[in-house]
């Protein structure tokens, strides 16, 4: 609560005759301010959401036993996509030919003109880019190459288990 000084201050006087009124302080107490200032804290600290954390959203197929019964590819629409160690990226295009001769490597500011590449040469009902994590990539290559489909608007993707012989050419890319 506030207080008010009424006591006198001494009077001084500056010239004949002249009164001078009296100087009142003022004191004003504080505490009731800052239990208000606590409750409002406490209140904007339990009725606040936190953030949320944010997924992606993936959309998987259900899983069938009968191979027959699996989602088919036409391989020439297909893209494969390898991840491998330090940010390397090796692609090809349909199914990998024997030789391996179109067996190529790429970076990430390449692979999106690849991808870009592909799918105007391809019917959009036929295009789908497997990616496939190798053995010595990293989490962040795999989250950065599912960002790549969401920039492109590549409505079909899948994660796959890379095969030996796409194995063998990183390794022998890589060296």
């Amino acid at each position: 609560m506030a207080e008010m000084d009424t006591s006198s201050g001494g009077g001084h006087k500056k010239g004949p005759g002249v009164k001078k009124g009296k100087k009142l302080s003022t004191r004003v107490d504080l505490t009731p301010m800052v239990d208000l200032g606590f409750l409002l804290i406490t209140f904007f600290i339990f009725t606040t959401t936190m953030s949320e954390p944010t997924a992606m959203r993936l959309f998987l197929p259900k899983d069938t036993e009968k191979p027959e019964d699996q989602n088919k590819v036409k391989a020439s629409g297909a893209l494969s996509i390898m991840l491998g160690k330090d940010n390397q990226i090796f692609y090809y295009a349909g199914e990998l030919l024997p030789d391996g001769s179109n067996f190529k490597s790429a970076t990430f500011k390449e692979i999106r003109q690849v991808i870009i590449d592909k799918k105007k040469t391809t019917n959009p009902e036929d295009f789908v880019v497997v990616i496939k994590p190798g053995p010595e990539s990293t989490y962040k290559n795999t989250v950065d190459m599912l960002d790549e489909m969401a920039i492109n608007e590549v409505k079909r993707y899948a994660l796959v288990d890379i095969f030996d012989q796409e194995l063998a050419l990183m390794a022998a890319s890589q060296k």
